[in-house]
């Protein structure tokens, strides 16, 4: 897949970002291009090899209708999980790994309404933490807002 400048995109497990640039650079003697994504929700630029993109799993930010849909579900749907906690977490861990805005919701979801019932191991509640500022991230890139308010559509 091919990226252009302003192209809006989602580094799994990092954030959604903005492509600002496509640079050439010499790394150890060998000359590639690198993607440069401004994360806002980290704070942080990242740069990767353009033919190292589709095995990070970057893609572009779902569409405004697919996040509304993943919305109207996050809200709606109930906790799909019952796993014992080992298992739990490993098969959280694979979907968030992917990268796909359905799946980070899910686990969101399945963890808050878990939250409500007994307190969170440090584990999930680091789980929680980083997939909740990557949903937010894509959000607020999506939909032009503020962190807050993106954070402010998961309140459930």
């Amino acid at each position: 897949m091919f990226f252009q400048i302003g192209d809006k995109v989602l580094y799994p497990m990092h954030g959604a970002g903005i492509i600002e640039a496509i640079e050439e650079k010499e790394i150890l003697g060998e000359y590639r291009q690198y993607y440069i994504i401004s994360i806002p929700i980290s704070n942080m630029n990242v740069m990767i090899p353009i033919n190292s993109v589709e095995k990070a799993g970057v893609r572009l930010v779902t569409d405004s209708k697919t996040m509304k849909s993943i919305i109207f579900d996050f809200h709606n749907e109930e906790p799909t999980c019952s796993l014992p906690w080992k298992e739990r977490y490993k098969q959280n861990i694979e979907k968030l790994k992917t990268g796909d805005t359905l799946d980070g919701a899910e686990v969101i979801r399945d963890l808050l309404h878990l939250q409500k019932e007994k307190p969170l191991n440090s584990s999930e509640k680091q789980m929680l933490n980083d997939a909740s500022k990557i949903l937010i991230s894509e959000l607020s890139i999506i939909k032009d807002i503020s962190e807050t308010q993106a954070a402010d559509l998961l309140v459930i």
